[in-house]
């Protein structure tokens, strides 16, 4: 199989401006699956030269996860040059899912800045605000469409209004601007619905898409996907009405909500994780979580680079890994719900203990009393 050009996924959406530009319509090209706001965020790429674009994307890319790491650390109050932060952006460098968003130029950036960012505003209950980040963020592509059922959890019924009302506008008013907006219905609906085509299929880690090819009939592999996504919605819910640590609840209640649809929807591919696995890696510093699992560690396993699993290295099995990493993620998840730790009260949040001795996940101006405890090393 060919491997995908650097910046593959963002000239899709530039492809799609410059057809609108050119009085046509975006949706004629069957592999633009965005809603139309996203055309008109793209059309200043359009005046950009392509060898630019080449070389700019990859690394607007990387400094956008860059940011929704730092927002992730933010929620637990966790400083951008603290240990932690180093670990995590060290651990990027190896991790597969970062390099495919970074070499692909996908606009799920968006999602992995937006949800972060959202949480950090509903923690400091700013709840409209945090509606508002979603909002923009689903209007150029709906990734965190699941996250509505957060403002539903928390009954946060303006802040539903407004998380609906903009994506409902800007789509609304983009569609009125170009010709055809139909063919969103009539063709990239169908399209995304009959799992893309031969070339993107093989990507696609979702139960209904990785299933079959185990030799799963494909109503079986669907039934069990929604069963599972099912189960995961049940989980994100009792994690919400077991309370606990507020950060620790935003994080991973919307973790769940996410990863419920990362099961069953198609297309579902490896670096949706990034969307949500910076703020759960950073809840690593609340005493409780479920980051601090050793199943949640073992499903990311596979995502490291140098970890070579037999029969599993090509492009068209890759998607074996990445369904594991993605059900054993919400697995570890749902597991640390049901024994109901949600941020146990003793301890410090940014301290971790090992073999009797205390370290520190934050810089040392920031630890109190960090003249009396052992670095994290």
């Amino acid at each position: 199989m060919e491997s995908p050009r650097v910046g593959m996924d963002n000239a899709v959406v530039v492809r799609a401006a410059e057809t609108l530009l050119d009085g046509g319509s975006p949706y004629a090209d069957k592999r633009f699956l965005y809603l139309p706001g996203a055309v008109f965020a793209a059309v200043p790429q359009t005046a950009v030269a392509e060898r630019v674009l080449f070389y700019a994307v990859p690394v607007g890319t990387a400094l956008l996860v860059l940011v929704g790491v730092a927002l992730a650390l933010r929620i637990f109050e966790v400083r951008a040059d603290s240990r932690l932060a180093v670990a995590v952006i060290a651990g990027l460098g190896v991790f597969l899912p970062f390099h495919g968003l970074v070499h692909l130029g996908n606009w799920t950036v968006v999602s992995a800045v937006a949800f972060p960012a959202a949480l950090l505003l509903a923690r400091r209950e700013r709840w409209c605000a945090a509606a508002g980040v979603i909002g923009a963020a689903i209007a150029l592509k709906p990734m965190l469409v699941p996250l509505l059922l957060l403002f539903v959890l928390a009954r946060r019924w303006r802040a539903l209004a407004v998380a609906v009302g903009v994506p409902a506008v800007v789509s609304t008013l983009a569609a009125l601007a170009m010709p055809r907006p139909g063919l969103f219905f009539t063709r990239t609906l169908p399209f995304l619905l009959h799992g893309q085509d031969a070339y993107a299929r093989p990507f696609d880690a979702s139960w209904p898409a990785v299933l079959p090819r185990l030799g799963v009939p494909q109503p079986v592999a669907f039934g069990l996907a929604v069963l599972a996504a099912g189960t995961v919605l049940f989980f994100a819910r009792a994690r919400w009405r077991a309370g606990g640590n507020a950060e620790l609840r935003l994080v991973e209640c919307a973790s769940l909500l996410m990863l419920a649809a990362f099961l069953v929807s198609r297309p579902s591919f490896l670096h949706y994780m990034l969307v949500v696995l910076p703020s759960l890696v950073a809840s690593v510093v609340v005493r409780g979580a479920a980051a601090r699992s050793v199943w949640f560690w073992l499903a990311l396993l596979p995502q490291f680079i140098g970890v070579h699993w037999p029969y599993l290295e090509g492009s068209r099995r890759h998607a074996f890994k990445d369904i594991v990493m993605i059900t054993g993620v919400a697995g570890a998840l749902c597991l640390h719900t049901w024994r109901g730790r949600g941020g146990l009260p003793g301890g410090a949040a940014d301290e971790v203990t090992v073999s009797g001795r205390v370290y520190s996940l934050r810089s040392d101006r920031d630890s109190p009393n960090h003249a009396d405890r052992s670095e994290m090393r």
